[in-house]
């Protein structure tokens, strides 16, 4: 899904970005190879870029989900908030570093119902909490609980949905092309068809 407003900044490179930002996309190019073209709209605002990087660094590493988990998380949030960049981004990671089913990757792009039962109530919890704005019923919470999930997990998930927040938000207004590394997933929110 994309904005109906564009905005008129340019994608911010190594060569031309504030020094906070350089530093940051300096960082990223050494962790991956490349500057994502997301990173690069992010880096309009050093304390948008910094944040994003901070708060999905940290939900990597220290919140406690499998890595197939945090790209069930990242992979629910950005389906609902309709972003084409991160769930095509997401897709990839899913497939060739996180070890998530394919068919869980697909039926979440796709809407549908996540065939593995543990995934299936995270997603469906993931989706109750950004779709209530993180006020979840107590018949919800329990049910994720009863899957083998903790009341902290759920601060993890505000964390995730914060992190999703950003990148997607900044995908919308930018219409962020998808890099050629994650060309392979290219998704289209269908809900505007």
């Amino acid at each position: 899904m994309l904005s109906q407003y564009k905005t008129t900044l340019s994608l911010r490179t190594i060569d031309d970005a504030e020094p906070e930002a350089k530093t940051l996309l300096e960082g990223a190019h050494k962790k991956m190879g490349f500057v994502p073209n997301m990173y690069k709209a992010m880096a309009n605002s050093s304390g948008l870029l910094s944040a994003y990087m901070q708060g999905y660094d940290s939900f990597r590493s220290n919140s406690g989900f499998s890595p197939a988990e945090q790209e069930v998380i990242f992979l629910t949030i950005s389906r609902i908030n309709g972003c084409e960049y991160c769930m095509a981004a997401h897709s990839f990671l899913a497939g060739a570093m996180s070890g998530v089913p394919a068919e869980v990757t697909a039926a979440i792009r796709d809407g549908s119902s996540v065939p593995e039962a543990k995934l299936s109530r995270l997603s469906h919890f993931v989706e109750v909490m950004v779709h209530t704005r993180g006020l979840p019923d107590s018949v919800d919470v329990e049910t994720f609980l009863s899957a083998g999930y903790e009341e902290k997990d759920i601060l993890e998930i505000i964390l995730a949905i914060a992190v999703k927040t950003i990148s997607n938000y900044t995908n919308h207004i930018f219409h962020t092309d998808v890099d050629a590394a994650f060309s392979k997933h290219t998704w289209i929110d269908q809900r505007l068809d």
